[in-house]
């Protein structure tokens, strides 16, 4: 017992003594290591009489925590003693400019979806998400899409195998945005005014088009809707994301399942300096599609189309960059080159805002 206690004092005093990190490290090492004095000890019981492993393990076990306990201190008040002599001694100058390392930036998809964002909540438009791995009823069925549509195909859709079917509906990956529509109207009452921004994907793939590509479709259901309403909307919603007040729309008759009368919204464009900018009517543009909300869609989602109507419509968010920022292929969008994101992308600070301008 009482080479125990002396060994006890012995380490406890060394621990004291140590005054770096290291030399605390090597104490532990003679004490607690594979070939330490109390690592020693403890191997010992093994070879002990019960009676002697009942009187003699508390103590050596006594001795080890004790040992622990007292390292664990001595580090932690010789790390805090390093810190305390570290902030004593380093400074660094905060009013000196950032350096100029590589600093990250929002891509113009997420910058254009919070501009989007902004310009239809102040028209009272909420934000609507639903599942990116859809059913064919959400996607398909419940829009008066028939079984013979071309936009059903195999080229155009991605389907996933029979296997993973649910509730006998195949399952796919959204083609659109327009199921959140259809589970908007069938989750909640009318009046319903919200914009669905979100990724889809198609079998595409060109300057232009990406099997995955981002898009934004607007919803509104409610009494006495009429087309001068979808065309305010719209105009109000490309005036205010253009930042021009010059903004001249043309509405062409066009056909989707969803919607009657369905319209293709086209925007007047100059020529500057040999680019097409957005303003004025030179020549135009397609931007949209667009159109009253068909019956037989409201039907399906349970509500009265004598009663409620609706007008939706629908763009890509990529297009919508392209043509507000002067970019030329989709493709880049995705590529993830450094110098294309630092040229094109935007600050983080700079949150849209319509009194400050929703455009960097």
């Amino acid at each position: 017992m009482s080479d125990i206690a002396t060994l006890q004092n012995q380490i406890l005093t060394a621990i004291d003594a140590a005054d770096t990190p290291d030399a605390l490290e090597a104490v532990r090492i003679d004490a607690l290591g594979k070939q330490g004095s109390v690592s020693a000890l403890l191997k010992s019981l093994g070879q002990m009489s019960p009676e002697e492993r009942q009187q003699q393990g508390p103590v050596i076990n006594g001795l080890r925590e004790a040992v622990t306990n007292g390292i664990a201190a001595k580090k932690a008040a010789l790390e805090n003693a390093i810190l305390n002599q570290r902030l004593a001694t380093e400074r660094l100058d905060m009013t000196l400019p950032a350096p100029d390392g590589p600093r990250g930036t929002v891509h113009p998809v997420s910058q254009v979806m919070d501009e989007l964002a902004e310009i239809f909540a102040d028209m009272g438009f909420a934000v609507a998400e639903g599942p990116e791995i859809e059913d064919d009823w959400h996607n398909f069925s419940a829009l008066n899409i028939p079984e013979t549509h071309p936009a059903r195909a195999m080229h155009d859709t991605f389907y996933f195998p029979d296997q993973m079917a649910q509730d006998g509906k195949k399952m796919l990956l959204r083609t659109h945005t327009s199921p959140v529509q259809i589970r908007t109207m069938t989750s909640q009452e009318p009046p319903i005014r919200i914009i669905a921004p979100g990724r889809v994907y198609r079998s595409d793939s060109d300057a232009t088009h990406t099997p995955m590509f981002h898009q934004i479709e607007g919803l509104v259901i409610d009494k006495g809707i009429h087309l001068g309403h979808l065309k305010w909307t719209l105009e109000t919603f490309l005036k205010a994301f253009f930042e021009r007040d010059d903004v001249v729309l043309r509405l062409r008759p066009s056909y989707f399942p969803f919607t009657e009368p369905s319209v293709e919204v086209d925007v007047g464009y100059s020529v500057v300096k040999g680019k097409r900018v957005i303003g004025g009517s030179e020549g135009w543009m397609e931007v949209l599609g667009s159109g009253m909300v068909h019956r037989k869609v409201i039907e399906a989602c349970g509500l009265d189309p004598d009663i409620w109507q609706g007008f939706a419509f629908g763009t890509g968010v990529d297009r919508l960059a392209m043509l507000k920022y002067g970019m030329d292929d989709l493709r880049a969008f995705f590529d993830g080159d450094n110098r294309w994101l630092q040229h094109y992308g935007f600050n983080a600070l700079d949150v849209p805002t319509l009194s400050g301008g929703v455009g960097a």
